[in-house]
């Protein structure tokens, strides 16, 4: 495995939808990738940074040995079906992925991505994105822009609660900044 535990961004509050920009390699995936090939069921025993070395060895074994810090997922429709497992995107994070950018995702993956603080990124045109190219994500402007070609895809923008939360690295770092913030 080349990424580490990024579970902080290392950024507050609504920084990451006023500043960053997530920039990567993009590793592509198709329609209906479920959270079992995700993280496969037998690796749910272990800790963290030994899931992160198994992500996606339902559908690409090796993945974790190739993706880097800062990669970027591309997936098609309903990525993240299946149960709700949150072990599913604190995986993914935990092997490097910064964001994912699907066309669409299953609902309770794109909150479990917010809760850990790996931006879900929603784009209709996420499949003109190839394998190996790279993106930098706009969440701000709400736009992808394919480096390689230059083309900058729409997406749907995020609110800025939500921003927040990814800004803050997710949602247990929000609540313990926003906690904290009220006892002073």
């Amino acid at each position: 495995m080349n990424g580490s535990d990024m579970n902080s961004s290392g950024m507050n509050g609504l920084e990451i939808l006023q500043s960053p920009l997530i920039e990567g390699k993009v590793w592509v995936f198709g329609d209906d990738i479920d959270t079992d090939v995700i993280v496969p069921g037998q690796y749910l025993v272990h800790d963290l940074p030994e899931i992160a070395k198994h992500v996606m060895d339902g559908i690409r074994p090796g993945f974790a040995t190739e993706v880097c810090v800062g990669d970027v997922i591309v997936g098609g429709t309903n990525f993240g079906t299946g149960s709700s497992r949150e072990m599913a995107p604190r995986g993914l994070q935990a092997a490097g992925v910064r964001a994912v950018i699907a066309k669409s995702f299953a609902r309770i993956f794109f909150r479990n991505c917010v809760n850990v603080g790996l931006a879900p990124v929603e784009c209709a045109e996420a499949g003109e994105i190839e394998e190996g190219q790279r993106v930098s994500i706009d969440l701000a402007a709400g736009t992808v822009t394919i480096l390689d070609t230059r083309r900058v895809l729409d997406t749907v923008a995020l609110p800025a609660e939500i921003g927040e939360i990814l800004g803050a690295g997710g949602m247990e770092n929000y609540l313990a900044a926003k906690f904290a913030g009220d006892r002073s």
